[in-house]
């Protein structure tokens, strides 16, 4: 034990040495001492007789080890600039299932090296192939069956840079836009436009001539405005700033036709700012095209920046003396993706430009900032313990939803098997129908196949010390796993066997497929199925065992499971596993699902939990085993004994003996009891005076 500590210890440490960073980072550069305060390498170029700084290097290991969905952290090389700009983002080791000789790690290298360029001023995100960015936004292309892979990695390419940002660059506390507050929506307070104003929840701002003319004293920009000069008292901008998403504010200020127009333009999340202004500064400009950016405002948070676009929405405001008319109104959407925190300051920034000279004019600009923040009482503070996989949960609830209906199905119709089973024809179709569900929706759709790798993951996180924060990036395992983890103990392993495996329903449409085909059927001698069934827990035993000594060992070894070719993959991947996994499929043509019942190392695991359940869940008559042996010789999984008992480890819960069970012409003992009561002859009752 001491040496698999050491080994993981070390497994998530850095490994970059200075001799290695000075081959990677050839002259001109110079790579530094490492930096006694935080695990970083400056960077530097020579420049003339002085040595410029280009930026730090780290390992995202060292300051952000977020396991990966094996358990085990990605690490990472990446290169900062002196502005936050990622010079470059490498991959130096993971153990990532999906890119192991399934998709390749070619996909991955080109996920990573989409950051070349980015800006930790931008709110990087994994979004839709084609995404538009922006100066705020940045948009990464996804790969496609690697989801909660990729969202492991943004987190820890982020997370590790923000650090050193925060370290080394000056900036503030990163945003995260699952680490914000959030706007009370269902509340409002009813407020007249004056106590709007009085009360600061509108923001009133004047800027007069002479106010910008101070700030350009003493620059070439100086006494370059006669009309400032001339009229220092006349105001330059008279602002009121509206944060109209929320309630009491916007429903206060906006009629009401005004107020259902701006929530049909808003997405669950976004923000809306009004800004009425008056005076001979227009915030937008004349060249301003609907629907842009404005350049005359910016919107800042903790220094970073936060996109607003006009929503070229045209508002009423209700009647009041309070306001006066504005000569230009207009709106600007924030979308929930920029991280808007509505419990932090608002920073606006006015920049105002001004020319000298005809031909070459030389521009001078300053800027005029002011702030204005929201009241604790109109928003919930963030939650300390929210991660960035809640947002995934949010984006997928449709799936999550989907599922717990299923699921739901299941658990009713398994837990009234007698009616479930009355009707054999209309079981079957349940059965086909949700089977078809388990491989279509759970497995190719969702990508909810539960595998040993979940276990192996799970055993060397723990052993290395690491939280499990890792599981929540894939919201449909946690979901089945919480459900499977009630059905062992109530059910036993035949529950997610029989009816939640994606490859297992593959390889029961494959065997019924065939037996409708005509195919000759191996029944295999009682004796060889006991000792098959063995190899399965053999397998389960090295898998387990591997993980606590060598990750590279375990990849390898988990690839007996073809869960993640068939599955994951869709049998897009190299030939030698495509051909395993075809392999399996054609040999479960002739002997019922044979991975199952033989190989699956994770199907043995559940058997060993299952050994903890509450019920034997399948009904016996006296006359099974003795003298009966319908079900054991009608039984798929060889799961019952010739003295009629079940062997719950090996049960699938296909329930094909419970439909024989509960059958007056499939029962042999039902049989008999019809045939007797046929013949037993039935005595008139006596007539009495």
């Amino acid at each position: 034990m001491f040496v698999t500590s050491c080994w993981l210890s070390v497994s998530q440490a850095g490994v970059m040495t200075h001799d290695e960073l000075v081959r990677r980072f050839p002259p001109p550069m110079i790579v530094g001492e490492k930096d006694a305060g935080i695990p970083i390498w400056p960077v530097f170029k020579q420049n003339a007789t002085a040595n410029e700084l280009v930026g730090y290097v780290f390992e995202s290991i060292d300051l952000a080890p977020i396991p990966g969905f094996s358990g085990i952290p990605i690490n990472l090389l990446i290169a900062l600039d002196p502005k936050g700009n990622f010079l470059e983002v490498k991959v130096i080791s993971h153990h990532e299932p999906v890119f192991l000789d399934g998709l390749g790690e070619a996909p991955m290298f080109q996920f990573v090296g989409q950051y070349k360029g980015l800006s930790l001023n931008q709110n990087i995100k994994i979004g839709a192939h084609g995404s538009k960015a922006s100066a705020a936004n940045a948009y990464l292309d996804g790969v496609t069956k690697a989801t909660a892979s990729v969202r492991i990695i943004n987190q820890s390419v982020l997370a590790s840079a923000l650090k050193v940002a925060r370290k080394k660059l000056g900036f503030a506390e990163g945003r995260d836009p699952d680490l914000i507050a959030r706007i009370k929506t269902a509340l409002f307070e009813p407020h007249s436009i004056k106590d709007l104003i009085d009360q600061g929840l509108i923001k009133h701002v004047v800027l007069r001539n002479k106010d910008i003319e101070k700030q350009f004293s003493g620059t070439p920009g100086a006494e370059l405005d006669p009309e400032a000069l001339q009229h220092p008292d006349a105001p330059f901008v008279d602002l009121y700033l509206v944060y109209a998403s929320v309630p009491s504010i916007g429903r206060n200020l906006l009629n009401p036709a005004s107020w259902r127009n701006l929530e049909n333009r808003l997405d669950p999340g976004d923000h809306a700012i009004l800004v009425l202004s008056q005076g001979r500064y227009d915030i937008v400009g004349e060249d301003f095209i609907p629907g842009s950016i404005p350049e005359r405002m910016v919107l800042k948070q903790d220094k970073l920046p936060i996109e607003i676009r006009d929503l070229n929405l045209d508002l009423s405001l209700k009647n009041s003396d309070a306001l006066p008319h504005p000569q230009s109104m207009k709106v600007f959407r924030i979308m929930s993706q920029s991280g808007l925190d509505p419990s932090r300051p608002f920073d606006f920034t006015l920049p105002v430009t001004r020319s000298k000279g005809i031909i070459y004019p030389e521009r001078i600009t300053k800027d005029f900032s002011f702030s204005t923040r929201l009241p604790f009482r109109f928003y919930t503070a963030a939650e300390s313990d929210n991660k960035s996989w809640v947002g995934i949960w949010k984006s997928r609830w449709h799936e999550l939803a989907a599922l717990i209906i299923a699921l739901t199905v299941l658990s009713i119709a398994l837990s009234r098997q007698k009616s479930l089973t009355g009707n054999d024809k209309r079981f079957i179709w349940f059965r086909r129908g949700f089977l078809s569900f388990t491989l279509f929706f759970i497995g190719w759709y969702a990508q909810g196949q539960l595998s040993i790798v979940n276990i192996t993951g799970l055993i060397q996180a723990l052993l290395a010390g690491r939280n499990l924060d890792f599981f929540l990036y894939d919201p449909m395992t946690v979901l089945l796993w919480g459900f499977v983890a009630v059905s062992l103990v109530v059910w036993g392993r035949g529950t997610f066997c029989g009816w939640l495996c994606p490859f297992g329903a593959l390889q029961e449409f494959t065997g019924k497929l065939a037996r409708a085909l005509n195919i000759p059927q191996l029944k295999i001698k009682a004796k060889t199925d006991a000792r098959l069934k063995r190899v399965k827990y053999i397998l389960l035993a090295g898998i387990v065992a591997s993980s606590f000594f060598s990750s590279n060992i375990t990849d390898a070894l988990v690839e007996i499971e073809p869960f993640k070719t068939a599955i994951t993959l869709n049998f897009v991947r190299s030939w030698p596993y495509v051909a395993y996994a075809v392999g399996l499929l054609l040999v479960s043509t002739f002997v019922y699902k044979f991975f199952c019942r033989y190989l699956c190392p994770f199907g043995a695991g559940l058997a060993v939990l299952g050994r903890f359940r509450m019920l034997d869940w399948i009904p016996r008559r006296k006359e099974c085993g003795k003298p009966c042996q319908t079900c054991r010789h009608r039984c798929d999984y060889q799961a019952i004994e010739a003295t009629g008992k079940i062997d719950y480890q090996e049960c699938f819960q296909c329930m094909d003996c419970v439909v024989i069970y509960e059958s007056d012409e499939k029962c042999a003992p039902l049989i008999l009891e019809k045939k007797r009561a046929k013949f037993i002859p039935v005595h008139p009752m006596p007539v009495t005076d």
